[in-house]
């Protein structure tokens, strides 16, 4: 098939182009490679993209260019669109609100009007864990309420999950919302936990731990979820006759629209995470334990059935196998991104002291 992936330089993005084009598709990726980190990760990603499964078509667009988006979508015309790119991060969010109206309403409002203007198959997104908000009844489950967002990151993903529900009544776009917990994995964001605080152990720097360390997060590797938006891709929902309008399912409806949950249902104690990242680094950790940060959920737990249900498919990698290949990509990649760093500055400035070196 033909599929467009949004933010296919992205950490989820990347690993899957790297997948659908090993099973035989046909993928256009779309970024726009901005400087929310460092790009040269993402370059770097894109990269490693090709030395494993060849070259693809990759478009440097800005989800906010209505008319770049339509004229890439009348072009390319894909078959599905599996929509991961957004404004991420939650503390992000308390700093530079507009960046995720920017990106994640009118960036998704735009995709939502080419999926209109040219059908496609099935529109696959990007929801996330954070949409639980003040619910604290865990596992979580797609028929719980979640009205009560903690941060405008968590309120821009429940719009996105409304915006395409009104598509999908309106305009028959086959729509599969996903809500993603705690991703990690090689190739990972340098602003989550698993870079941040393998840097820090690495460097005998303190790592923080918010809520005092009394956090759980349902960890869930990466190659988890790919595996999870592989088999939904030919599951595209279908408008159901007898949905029941007297006692409505949050999670399904009468409009060609579903939520998923995907997430590996074992939560972690971040302690527990922490002693494992210890183990595979083969450091022990300087802590640092703070109050809890606001917008920040205090536990998570993914209740998963109707993922499996549908697809027969359960997260399964364990957090020890999954940090076990994290650290093995991070010690690899890390030195030489290092290296290259310090050369940059070097030629640029004088080198500068080991302990000034800029984080990439």
């Amino acid at each position: 098939m033909k599929i467009l992936v949004t933010g296919a330089a992205g950490f989820i993005g990347a690993h899957c182009t790297l997948r659908l084009l090993r099973d035989g598709h046909q993928v256009i990726g779309l970024d726009n490679f901005n400087d929310y980190y460092d790009p040269a990760l993402k370059e770097a990603r894109v990269r490693w993209v090709e030395e494993q499964a060849g070259a693809f078509a990759l478009h440097r667009l800005d989800l906010k260019d209505a008319a770049g988006i339509d004229a890439l979508f009348a072009v390319e015309r894909p078959e599905v669109v599996i929509h991961l790119a957004a404004q991420a991060g939650v503390r992000y969010s308390l700093e530079n609100p507009r960046s995720y109206i920017d990106s994640n309403l009118v960036g998704f409002l735009n995709i939502l009007e080419s999926c209109r203007r040219y059908p496609v198959q099935h529109l696959l997104y990007a929801s996330s864990s954070s949409v639980y908000g003040s619910n604290q009844h865990t596992p979580y489950a797609v028929q719980d309420a979640v009205d009560h967002p903690l941060s405008l990151y968590a309120a821009s993903k429940k719009a996105n999950e409304l915006m395409a529900h009104s598509y999908s009544h309106l305009f028959a776009v086959p729509a599969t919302g996903l809500r993603f917990f705690t991703v990690y994995g090689p190739w990972g964001r340098p602003d989550m936990s698993p870079i941040q605080f393998a840097r820090a152990i690495s460097e005998g720097q303190p790592i923080k731990l918010f809520n005092f360390g009394q956090h759980q997060r349902d960890f869930t590797y990466v190659d988890d979820i790919v595996e999870s938006l592989v088999r939904l891709i030919p599951l595209a929902p279908q408008a159901d006759p007898v949905w029941d309008h007297q006692h409505p399912d949050p999670a399904t409806s009468h409009a060609p629209w579903r939520l998923y949950n995907i997430g590996g249902q074992r939560p972690v104690a971040l302690t527990d995470y922490v002693a494992l990242l210890e183990k595979h680094l083969q450091r022990k950790a300087e802590i640092e334990l703070l109050p809890l940060q606001p917008g920040d959920v205090i536990d998570t737990c993914a209740d998963a059935s109707a993922l499996e249900r549908a697809t027969g498919f359960t997260p399964g990698i364990s957090l020890d196998e999954g940090l076990g290949r994290f650290v093995a990509w991070f010690s690899d990649y890390y030195p030489q991104a290092d290296a290259d760093t310090a050369r940059a500055n070097g030629s640029a400035q004088g080198a500068q002291p080991e302990h000034q070196r800029r984080v990439v």
